[in-house]
């Protein structure tokens, strides 16, 4: 039974303020997998769809990789997560990437899930052991340019969560996933006051892919499988001064239990799933478009080496409740790029409120000239 807390504990973290009766969630396996890894975008309230590409493109569209300025790079982000609550869960997160050519790319990520230690104990109260419960997921991705202004990228990650960690009197086993995304990326000059900017239009599907069972498949969870789609202007106020600003709305494709048995749902294949989420809200359309989640960001920077960002991030209150301000800051210095993301909560309870994340970026390609 212990385990089974500890699984259903795990899970309601990442579901804020499910107080009403009108409340109605969607909870997924994994969901670790929707939490933004890098500073940059988690400081613009998590939008990165059509943001100029970085080295985190990865997690937002790796179809934005073909369209960098260098030819190779990697980023290590870090987050402490939830800390109002614990102290020792956090995200780690690489990414990299690799230009073979002026029209393909190559690039990967790995993100490790910490859940900290977990002392668990006995039904009469007493200490027993603890664990470590964890996931992490690794993938890699291949984008190509099909025009002056179009991209595609297609992604394949596999995915382990362990929240049991080998202890307890009843059977939870690890569970493990593959899934896929499949992203698009297009920009576009456009003229404003006689200056040139760039309009860009960014997809991805993520996370489409097998369901995770914890009990070797008597039960069995969908991955946040999620439609993210976005836009972005960027504008170059002169030489020295640029503003860009983007908006991202999200919606998971995962179906709504409502009046289904746990057999019925469990049933349910991950394809299925995707087309039955676009109508099967009990609340009908109004409630299908509160499951849609919008952000918006603004990132203003300073020849290019000084950023100031700012965004907030909106959901429901009766698909979560996630509503928060995000505001950030970043350095650039020839080969490397140091970024910094703040949460501010529009609720002093949310356990997201003050959270930060730091990234670390390098550019290889002008690491070697430097050296050379």
């Amino acid at each position: 039974m212990k385990k089974i807390v500890l699984a259903l504990c795990f899970t309601a973290t990442f579901t804020m303020c499910a107080l009403a009766q009108e409340n109605n969630p969607i909870i997924t396996a994994v969901p670790s997998l929707s939490i933004a890894p890098d500073a940059r975008a988690g400081a613009m309230g998590d939008v990165g769809a059509a943001t100029t590409p970085d080295a985190n493109s990865q997690y937002w569209n790796p179809s934005k990789y073909v369209f960098m300025e260098s030819e190779a790079g990697f980023s290590l982000s870090y987050t402490p997560w939830l800390s109002k609550l614990v102290s020792d869960i956090d995200l780690a997160y690489l990414a990299g990437y690799w230009k073979f050519d002026q029209r393909q790319a190559l690039s990967a990520s790995l993100r490790y899930f910490s859940l900290g230690d977990i002392q668990l104990m006995d039904e009469l109260g007493f200490e027993q052991n603890s664990v470590h419960p964890n996931e992490y997921a690794i993938d890699a991705a291949y984008s190509r340019l099909l025009s002056d202004k179009l991209s595609a990228a297609i992604t394949m990650r596999f995915i382990y969560s362990d929240l049991g960690n080998g202890s307890g009197s009843i059977d939870m086993y690890p569970g493990a996933a593959v899934a896929a995304d499949v992203s698009a990326y297009y920009k576009t000059p456009i003229t404003v006051e006689n200056v040139d900017g760039k309009l860009a239009i960014g997809l991805n599907i993520s996370n489409i892919g097998s369901k995770v069972s914890y009990d070797k498949k008597a039960n069995s969870s969908f991955l946040p499988t999620n439609l993210r789609l976005g836009g972005s202007f960027d504008y170059p106020i002169d030489n020295y001064n640029r503003f860009s600003i983007s908006a991202d709305i999200n919606k998971l494709l995962v179906p709504t239990q409502n009046d289904m048995t746990n057999a019925e749902y469990n049933d349910l294949s991950p394809l299925t799933g995707i087309f039955k989420s676009f109508g099967d809200a009990p609340g009908a359309f109004s409630e299908e478009i509160s499951e849609i989640m919008w952000s918006i960001g603004a990132e203003y920077a300073y020849n290019n080496q000084f950023f100031v960002r700012g965004g907030y991030y909106n959901e429901s209150q009766y698909k979560g409740n996630r509503k928060y301000f995000t505001a950030g800051a970043g350095f650039k210095l020839n080969v490397f790029q140091l970024d910094a993301g703040y949460v501010i909560s529009t609720s002093q309870s949310n356990p997201l409120d003050q959270t930060l994340r730091f990234s670390l970026s390098f550019d290889l390609f002008g690491l070697k000239n430097l050296v050379q």
